[in-house]
């Protein structure tokens, strides 16, 4: 029974879709005014790993993931700059030059980790006719209202505003939760529009229809950054979605304008799934640039740590726990997969004949049991640990007692849940390696143990160790 924590309701729930067999996910997706740094890059592996469970599970999935390229101001009190317009600023270039390097290096990442694209990657500064019809819509129900600085949503009219975050509003100081803006009818009113200020030209700006606005006056202006999940969400997906993913840091406002913003404008519910994830420590540390921690990706390759390396350590934790990326953890991570791959590596060593039946481990039930740990809220910990005891136990079995096909099956379905490539990581070696560990093994027979060594020696300059037991010299990785 496919089961998700749902930050809705405050317990795990089973996943029904509303239509069978289809599945509507939403994915808050990266604001790209800088690099991402691996906290940001631990949220989509959490929603690559949802996707893929959903697949294993007859779902047909349609997803969409927003690339905030407009109106994401660095307060949430809708005050300072927009984040692309400071990009823009710090590197000397326009705001569409800083979205367009910055989308395409996010697009790059999502490679490198192995993470599944969805069929919809939408851009806000593509989507403004949609959010300025979805402002009209609220002002005709009159959830609106302008102040010198843009269009406000009025939360006191959407009387569920605080349902969501399970926010006192009653008990909250003005400012407590966002900074105070005096024209704001109330403190967690958000703008869902904004006006370029007066004698400033913007990168990014669009005219201000006439009929949302209470005078005639000719305003240019940029959207809030709450509206755009609305409008693509609901444009693409419908009105109502299976799930809506995205951090925790975004329940208390961002989540909850969206809510109130999608439902005053339909009148049904929003989505009937949220998934939050929990924050990445470094170090047992927040993550800051002030304290030099903010870990990209190519700082990990710099140390010769790979994106699948990363993978494994993210997978260790579930989403709603809060992790700790150390180097000493990352280093355990890469063993981890090092020795996954080396089991996946039998393959190319067990001959075509296969056994009767499974003796070193049951394949299916293997299967079965790493996708009903995954199936269980996104239990990725305890689905490794099942691979762990079923590559334990073919790692020391005979290798007459492996049958390959079952075996491909297996890393087949691992590789499809977990996505860490384990097949692709695991080549074969060369014929000359294999006809070297030949002439080794028939030394080995003829009990010539000098030419053994100086064979094992040749292999291992080739980056290829020999393991031998009592029934098999099995060749493995050097990483």
């Amino acid at each position: 029974m496919l089961k998700f924590y749902n930050t809705l309701t405050g317990h795990v729930d089973e996943f029904v879709s509303q239509i069978p067999e289809k599945a509507s996910v939403y994915t808050c997706g990266p604001t790209v005014y800088d690099y991402p740094h691996i906290g940001n890059w631990a949220a989509y592996i959490y929603w690559d790993i949802l996707v893929r469970i959903l697949t294993a599970n007859g779902y047909e999935v349609n997803r969409v993931m927003n690339i905030t390229d407009v109106g994401h101001l660095v307060s949430d009190a809708d005050t300072g700059d927009d984040k692309l317009e400071k990009g823009a600023k710090r590197e000397g270039k326009t705001a569409w030059e800083i979205a367009k390097f910055y989308t395409e290096y996010f697009l790059q990442g999502m490679k490198k980790l192995n993470l599944i694209e969805p069929q919809h990657i939408t851009k806000a500064t593509e989507y403004i006719p949609q959010q300025l019809d979805l402002i009209r819509k609220l002002k005709t129900k009159s959830y609106t209202y302008q102040t010198s600085d843009g269009i406000y949503y009025d939360t006191s009219k959407f009387i569920k505003y605080a349902d969501f975050a399970r926010i006192d509003l009653s008990a909250q100081k003005s400012g407590a939760r966002v900074e105070i803006n005096p024209e704001k009818k109330n403190p967690s009113d958000f703008a869902l529009w904004k006006f370029t200020p007066a004698g400033e030209k913007r990168d990014m700006q669009w005219p201000t229809p006439v009929d949302l606005l209470e005078s005639a006056e000719e305003l240019m202006g940029f959207p809030g950054w709450h509206l755009e999940c609305s409008a693509m969400a609901m444009s693409i997906l419908g009105e109502t979605i299976d799930i809506h993913t995205g951090g925790i840091d975004a329940i208390p406002v961002h989540h909850t304008n969206e809510i109130a913003q999608s439902e005053a404008t339909t009148g049904v519910r929003f989505s009937d799934y949220w998934l939050h994830n929990n924050f990445l420590k470094v170090d047992g540390t927040k993550m800051g640039k002030s304290l030099g921690n903010l870990y990209t990706l190519e700082d990990l390759e710099e140390r010769k740590f790979s994106p699948a390396d990363f993978r494994m350590l993210i997978l260790q934790g579930n989403y709603r726990n809060e992790g700790n990326f150390t180097f000493e953890n990352l280093q355990a991570a890469k063993n981890r997969l090092n020795n996954w791959r080396n089991v996946a590596a039998l393959r190319h060593q067990i001959h075509s004949t296969s056994p009767t039946k499974e003796k070193a481990v049951s394949f299916y039930a293997t299967i079965q049991a790493v996708k009903e740990a995954i199936d269980d809220d996104l239990g990725t910990p305890a689905a490794l640990k099942i691979t762990d005891e079923a590559f334990s136990k073919l790692s020391s079995a005979k290798l007459t007692d492996i049958d390959r096909s079952s075996l491909v099956q297996l890393l087949e379905a691992i590789d499809l849940l977990l996505g860490l490539e384990l097949i692709k990581g695991s080549p074969d070696i060369s014929d000359e390696s294999k006809q070297i560990i030949l002439q080794r093994n028939q030394a080995r027979i003829q009990k010539d143990w000098k030419k053994s060594d100086e064979l094992r020696d040749q292999l291992a300059g080739e980056k290829i160790i020999i393991r031998d037991n009592a029934s098999d010299s099995i060749w493995e990785y050097d990483f």
